[in-house]
């Protein structure tokens, strides 16, 4: 054999030629494994691993998942919600989140001694009280063999109560106290602040609520968390607060006290479409504004307006208590007008628009002939034959110490405030609710049983009265209705294709109605079928009236996409029942 021959060059190769493919491979040394029989099933594996087994057998033959538990409990507080995370923490967590996963993967024992791969929750019955989570692991089994099994553990839920709710179960177990008042003849201003505390979910660590006569008392197990609702508070509203502290007990060897704090908070008695008489001193300080102003709006101050030249102010609790003052008159004092003519200026800011009009008390219809010529920041909504809600001044005498340093002669005849819908006695036809708090909210606490059967009837009719008028104002308000969460009724129907007897009498879609052309105009709605044929055989009336005679054919509607969808019926209950 020659040299080059030895070496597999050959003449083509030195010469640059190609060399063949099967030359190729006939160079290369391949390689021989060393083959062994599986000694369980004589499958054939690699024998140079050193094992007799292939890896389905091992798989088949060894458990890594030895040692971990296959089931096990979680205490859960039905009251509350939480789940117990050991020792004692109670933790919130949904059904199939990631939480419950990591509170479930940490009660395991044996787990730390393998390599979670994956863990996932197996669907179960809600009522039946098992979670059933599905684990993917990975260990050794033998040296350098490494294997991954699956498994399924069991978790029952077990039912107890946590610390926190036993306390709220006993009397006199608080260690702080929210108590919010406000001086003012109606409870409009705490639904409003409900729907708020609710929207936010400020009351998650309240431990009780109680309902008095002027206001709310929120109990709290902790300190802190009655100053978190104070932030809350101060946030949303103008008060001011006051702390007091109780001593309970102390340890004599240590020095060591207990304490019951309570904060009392008090919100400003100024309302929306209250009529507020300023004092000299703060309205030059407040650029020159009109002693005589409407409040507007209320958030973390009060909001005034000068109806007359649309001008604003801002008025800040820390001004207000500094020298605190009560409004002129309420919402309780409104009188009924009729717009007769109306006059469009060119001054506008925002949505407002001045304007001046003629107007008559509804009350004089009929009997004389006597009208006011007002200035109004209504011009933008109201037209000729429209009923408006205005204090009368005419004629009126306040027994109100700012009242006496106004000017007389610059007084107006009427203030209006908003416009009028006549509505039915008892509106049936909302497609919307709100949620209130919870049971004990309205589970008033009577002193003593002082209160006779016939005062707590009363009591309770006016707040149903309140709350309605709580619910026409957000219907009436849309910029109101954006700071609160609204539901769907549970048993309004779809309005997606269905045949309605009247667009100015519908309930629940969002309609407005030419009223100068006599047709009605549909908003927010498509694709409907209108049966105008029916009105005077079904409703016996073809002008939009009621038969109470109250015509609502421009009544504000609420929008089906400002509604959520779900609503927690297990810790909540409804805020609108139908009658």
């Amino acid at each position: 054999m020659s040299y080059r021959s030895a070496f597999g060059i050959t003449a083509a190769a030195i010469s640059g030629g190609a060399v063949p493919l099967a030359s190729r491979n006939e160079q290369e040394p391949q390689q021989i494994l060393a083959t062994v029989l599986c000694c369980n099933c004589g499958v054939p594996i690699d024998g140079t691993s050193g094992l007799s087994m292939c890896y389905d057998c091992i798989k088949l033959s060894v458990d890594i998942t030895e040692g971990i538990q296959r089931e096990s409990s979680l205490n859960f507080c039905r009251n509350c919600e939480r789940f117990l995370r050991p020792p004692t923490q109670w933790v919130s967590a949904q059904l199939e989140s990631r939480e419950l996963l990591a509170l479930c993967l940490k009660r395991l024992k044996g787990l730390a001694k393998v390599r979670l791969i994956d863990a996932s929750f197996i669907w179960t019955e809600p009522h039946s009280r098992r979670i059933k989570v599905k684990l993917t692991v990975q260990g050794e089994a033998f040296a350098n063999t490494i294997i991954q099994q699956s498994f399924e553990v069991e978790f029952v839920v077990v039912a107890t109560q946590c610390p926190d709710c036993a306390k709220s179960f006993t009397a006199n177990t608080w260690r702080a106290t929210v108590q919010i008042r406000q001086k003012v003849p109606h409870k409009r201003t705490f639904f409003y602040l409900e729907q708020l505390i609710l929207k936010h979910n400020a009351h998650r660590d309240t431990i009780s609520i109680q309902e008095t006569k002027d206001g709310l008392d929120f109990f709290y197990s902790q300190k802190n968390h009655a100053a978190k609702m104070l932030d809350f508070l101060a946030a949303v509203a103008p008060i001011r607060t006051k702390k007091s502290e109780e001593l309970i007990s102390m340890d004599t060897h240590t020095s060591v006290r207990s304490y019951k704090f309570t904060y009392s908070v008090e919100l400003v008695p100024i309302c929306k479409d209250d009529l507020v008489c300023l004092p000299k001193k703060l309205a030059r300080a407040s650029g020159n504004i009109a002693q005589l102003t409407l409040c507007n709006r209320v958030g973390n101050s009060v909001h005034l307006l000068d109806p007359h030249t649309l001008d604003t102010m801002d008025l800040q609790p820390t001004t207000y208590w500094r020298q605190p003052f009560t409004t002129l008159a309420t919402t309780l004092n409104l009188t009924e007008f009729v717009v007769l003519d109306i006059e469009i200026t060119n001054l506008k800011k925002g949505k407002m628009s001045l304007a001046d009009a003629t107007v008559a008390r509804s009350s004089d219809m009929g009997r004389n002939d006597t009208t006011y010529y007002v200035r109004t920041h209504l011009g933008g909504i109201l037209h000729p034959g429209d009923t408006v809600l205005g204090y009368f001044l005419s004629n009126v005498n306040f027994n109100h110490e700012l009242w006496d340093t106004l000017d007389q002669s610059n007084v107006p005849d009427v203030v209006l405030v908003k416009k009028s819908y006549p509505r039915k006695k008892k509106n049936k036809g909302r497609n919307w609710r709100l949620k209130r708090m919870a049971k004990e909210y309205n589970e008033m606490e009577d002193s003593g049983n002082s209160m006779s059967s016939k005062q707590r009837q009363i009591e309770q009719d006016r707040v149903e009265r309140d709350y309605e008028l709580f619910l026409q104002e957000l219907e009436e308000d849309p910029e109101l209705r954006s700071t609160i969460n609204l539901y769907k009724q549970a048993n309004s129907q779809n309005p997606g294709r269905q045949i309605l007897p009247k667009a100015s009498k519908m309930e629940g879609i969002e309609a407005d109605v030419d009223m100068d052309a006599g047709d009605h105009k549909m908003a927010g709605v498509e694709n409907m079928d209108v049966d105008h044929a029916k009105d005077s055989d079904e409703e016996g009336t073809d002008d939009g009236v009621s038969d109470d005679g109250s015509y609502e054919g421009s009544l504000p509607e609420v929008g089906l996409d400002e509604l959520l969808d779900e609503i927690d019926e297990l810790t909540l209950e409804d805020g609108y029942h139908e009658e």
